[in-house]
Order: C-alpha cells, then sequence, then structure tokens
C-alpha cells in the first residue's frame, strides 16, 4: 500500500458534523494520512501541495456500523463455498468505499483475514472492525436448519454462526472468536426476519449465558453487540452487559432510559427492510419471512424517535445483506425524516465513531484526526439525498490522506 501524500484542500466548504454548519475560507492541512490543522489558505506552511476542490463541500467519510460484506445472498450456506465468499467480499469492500463509507463495523461472518487484507493493500476496502462468528442459541437467528432438518450439528450461515448452548459453550465461542482477532462479539439475543424457527418477539439466551459472554469480552477488551428486536429482549441485553443494540425496533422509552443509563448505543438499521421488502420474495424469502419484515419495518421510525427523545447514543447501520449494497446511502434518508439532515449526518459519523471507539479519529474534520474526507457536490444539510444511490453527488473519496475516488480529476 503506498503511503499517503502531504498536501492542503483548498476552497472547499467544511462540513462541521459536530458543530451542525459549514466552515467556508479554511483549508485543510493534510500530513502522514491525518489532518494536521484546518487554517486559512495564507497561513498553510511555505511550499505546501495545494488542491482546490472549487467550493464543492468537504465531508467526513461515513462510517456504517452494522455492514455485512462476507453475506451476500440468502442461500449463500447451502451453495457457496466460503472461498467465494471472500473472494466476492473483496468486491463489496471496494464498492463500499468507493460509495464514501470509510469506514464500516461488519456484523458478522467477516473475520480478521478479511480486515488484514484491506490492511495490507490486497483488497480496496474501508477501515473495518469485524466479529467473526456470530453466536447463536439452538433455533436462534443464527440457526438456519430448516424445521425438517433433524440434524444435531452446528448449522452455519456460509461459516458466519456458531452454534452455542450453555455458559461453558458460550465461554469458549467468545475465547475462540477471540483468539481469530475480532474486534467485537456478535450474539443473536432474539428473534429475527430471515430465520425460520424463531419468533420475533421472544427473546435468545439466558442471562446467565449473555452475562457470561459479556465478561469474557470485556476482560479482553472487546464489548458486545446484540441483534434484537423485542423490548424485553433489549432490556435483558443491556441489563447483562450488552453495549451495543442492533435493530432494536420495538423500543419503548422505559427501556431506553436504562440504555442511557448504561451508556449502551442504538443502530438502528432501517433500510434494510425497504429494500427486503422489495426484493425479498425473488431471493427465496417464504411469507412468514415477508410477513416478519413488514412487522419490524412498521415500527423502525418509531424507535428511532423514542432513543433520540431519551438521549441514547444513535448510530446507523444498514444490515443489507441480500439485497443490493448500493442502498447503503439510502437509509440516511430514512433518519433525516425524523431527525433531519445535520443530526441524521451525525448518526454516520461522530455518534458511530463512539460506537467503534474511535472518538476524534473518524468520523470528524478536525486535528489529529485521520483524513477520511469526501467531496461532494452539494449541501449535505440541504438534505442527505447526496449520498444516496439515485441523487449521489460525492465526486470524491479520500481514505487517511489516500485518494480512492476522483471522479472530476480535481484530486491530481
Amino acid at each position: 500500500m503506498t503511503e499517503p501524500q502531504d498536501y492542503a484542500l483548498t476552497r472547499g466548504k467544511i462540513v462541521d458534523v459536530i458543530g451542525g454548519k459549514i466552515i467556508d475560507d479554511k483549508a485543510i492541512l493534510i500530513r502522514g494520512g491525518k489532518i494536521s490543522g484546518i487554517m486559512a489558505e495564507a497561513e498553510l506552511p511555505a511550499g505546501t501541495r495545494t488542491i482546490s476542490v472549487g467550493g464543492r463541500y468537504l465531508s467526513p467519510g461515513l462510517i456504517d456500523c452494522h455492514a455485512h460484506v462476507f453475506i451476500g445472498q440468502f442461500n449463500d450456506g447451502g451453495h457457496i463455498l466460503p472461498s467465494e465468499m471472500s473472494a466476492r467480499a473483496g468486491e463489496h469492500l471496494e464498492g463500499i468505499l468507493k460509495r464514501g463509507f470509510t469506514t464500516i463495523r461488519d456484523a458478522g461472518g467477516a473475520d480478521q483475514g478479511h480486515k488484514a487484507a484491506v490492511e495490507k493493500g490486497i483488497w480496496t476496502g474501508p477501515r473495518m472492525f469485524v466479529a467473526g462468528k456470530i453466536l447463536s442459541q439452538t433455533g436462534g437467528h443464527g440457526d438456519h436448519r430448516g424445521r425438517a432438518d433433524t440434524c444435531s450439528c452446528s448449522s452455519q450461515l456460509g461459516g458466519t454462526a456458531i452454534i452455542a448452548d450453555g455458559v461453558d459453550q458460550v465461554r469458549w465461542a467468545v475465547r475462540e472468536n477471540v483468539r481469530q482477532g475480532v474486534d467485537q462479539i456478535k450474539i443473536m439475543a432474539g428473534g429475527g426476519v430471515s430465520s425460520p424457527g424463531d419468533k420475533l418477539i421472544h427473546p435468545q439466551y439466558s442471562l446467565q449465558e449473555i452475562e457470561t459472554i459479556t465478561e469474557e469480552a470485556d476482560r479482553v477488551g472487546r464489548y458486545v453487540m446484540a441483534h434484537v428486536y423485542a423490548d424485553i429482549g433489549i432490556r435483558r441485553a443491556v441489563e447483562a452487559g450488552v453495549r451495543t443494540i442492533e435493530h432494536g425496533n420495538f423500543l419503548t422509552a422505559a427501556t431506553a432510559r436504562v440504555m442511557k443509563e448504561r451508556d449502551a448505543h442504538l443502530v438502528p438499521t432501517l433500510i434494510t427492510y425497504e429494500a427486503d421488502g422489495k426484493y425479498g420474495m425473488s431471493f427465496g424469502w417464504a411469507p412468514e419471512n415477508a410477513e416478519k419484515n413488514a412487522e419490524v419495518l412498521a415500527s423502525g421510525l418509531k424507535s428511532l424517535e423514542v432513543a433520540l427523545a431519551e438521549g441514547v447514543n444513535v448510530g446507523y447501520g444498514t444490515d443489507l445483506c441480500w439485497s443490493p449494497k448500493t442502498y447503503q446511502g439510502d437509509g440516511l434518508l430514512i433518519h433525516q425524516k425524523v431527525c433531519g439532515p445535520a443530526e441524521a449526518l451525525r448518526h454516520a459519523t461522530v455518534n458511530n465513531a463512539r460506537i467503534v471507539r474511535m472518538e476524534g479519529q473518524i468520523g470528524e474534520l478536525s486535528a489529529g484526526a485521520l483524513a477520511d474526507i469526501l467531496v461532494v457536490d452539494a449541501n449535505p444539510y440541504d438534505g442527505l439525498e447526496c449520498f444516496a444511490q439515485h441523487e449521489n453527488k460525492v465526486v470524491g473519496v479520500i481514505q487517511s490522506g489516500r485518494i480512492i475516488r476522483d471522479d472530476l480529476q480535481l484530486l491530481h
């Protein structure tokens, strides 16, 4: 991988996501892949190479805190070998980065090998935080055996899940994931849309099992993210030490207050329900899957409103497993319906930076942060359609100072 060059971006309008404002007449000085400073162009050190972006907007790189790059088709587990899934993941990763998502947290499937392939420059892709194999109880959301499948072996969706029951098994599963270099542990703490043997309302894993998982993760500097929809499942998970709630569509105000007290985070994944509602039957869903998807879609906006009202840190995730990953930016349009573009953009930048424990390093344009910068041909505060697939206005992508995409040949 080539070393990043030193230069300054000039004549740009800087999107200050913390202050919710646009900063004019300032240059961004980039050194060693980081933002060295933000200053007037006249104050740049003598000899600095300057690149004018012609009055365009400079936004922080986006962060997706619930991505799936290893999972790509509904029938992966039964028909596609992990080697092919990994090859396909490289394609997904390049698309994600070029769409402007400079960091992702993979929510199950991608492992340290995928992350290393990006870090070593074998693949072009975003900065990654990986969960490896997801922990699921028998009959839980990670158990995709059909009802007539009586095999007692662990059914794994293309190698993405570990079926682990009881304290000893979940303890081993956490330790095995940690041994393989994961950044966080993912568990199925409730039913899901795509799994055949569970209901959305039913919580999964006993409290003792969840407490064991969170204790093991915490002891080695990791944390637990939990797939869960039902309010009772959210509360059980948070009270047992889970740090981030994924989906959380049936969240109530009382449980949101518990999340706030415990400093737990919510990562909504609202775009996947819209996309899956459109494509689900074409990629093999049963009517039961479609019914569950409609149920979570109907409650999604309400959970976002509840979390924001109670002061919960709200992130941004997409969970695009089987529907086209090109929908990745479209979820921002759903968030802005509830809270407007400035707050919605914070969800995919500074709020998500908190979730991946990189506050001040990613998700903002400030001195000391990594130089993850998007060049945008529109003001994001006029509407986040500029990051979505149909009205996209991203013309340049910079990651850690390296120029990844330069549609208008501005950056060379």
